[in-house]
């Protein structure tokens, strides 16, 4: 019988440290599937590597009061946090980066219009990518909790154990961040054709 995290873990800590990588071979798919929701596309396997690194490092840290997978899914949305705090700055976007269709999607969905003369697939990349580029523009605490309450629609509950925050903090910022992400998108629509900075 495979030994379970726990007992890994026991492992690593008491010095056999090439155990961790059955942590890693274990728990691979879970890490890049969270850092390819968050961070670019070239920038995941970096990420990935990174997370498992601060595991590592952590490991000592592991109380065991819940799964590891659940504690290592934390580390992994507190790293992708990091990894916008990092990126993020007063950056010019110009609206040039966003198409015709694009734009015309934001209208439609500031709006409430239907949208029925984009089929369903360019609906849904235009909406992501629009999405994604506003998104670029928020703090990355507001970033990181839209993230998860929103996108992958988890409980307050949920997110609140993933950020280490506590459930009220988890509440007022969700409701902070998508009344800032709404006036992002409107802010698209307003300079169109100009590049603007958020602060």
């Amino acid at each position: 019988m495979d030994p379970n995290d726990r007992e890994i873990i026991e492992e690593v800590l008491s010095g056999n440290t090439g155990r961790f990588e059955i942590l890693v071979e274990r728990h691979r798919s879970m890490v890049f599937g969270i850092a390819a929701r968050r961070v670019p596309a070239e920038d995941v396997d970096e990420m990935a590597h990174e997370i498992f690194i601060r595991a590592y490092r952590s490991l000592g840290g592991f109380r065991g009061e819940s799964d590891f997978s659940h504690w290592l899914a934390g580390i992994s949305v507190r790293a992708c946090c990091d990894y916008w705090r990092k990126k993020y700055r007063s950056r010019e976007m110009p609206m040039s980066r966003l198409s015709e269709k694009h734009r015309d999607w934001i209208k439609a969905t500031l709006s409430d219009e239907s949208t029925d003369s984009f089929t369903r697939k360019e609906q849904q990349e235009a909406a992501r990518e629009i999405l994604m580029a506003a998104m670029e523009k928020l703090a990355p605490k507001d970033r990181a909790v839209l993230e998860l309450v929103h996108l992958e629609e988890r409980t307050v509950r949920e997110a609140a154990s993933l950020l280490d925050w506590s459930t009220s903090n988890v509440k007022v910022r969700a409701h902070r961040a998508r009344k800032k992400l709404r006036s992002l998108l409107e802010k698209m629509i307003e300079t169109e054709g100009e590049s603007y900075e958020f602060r």
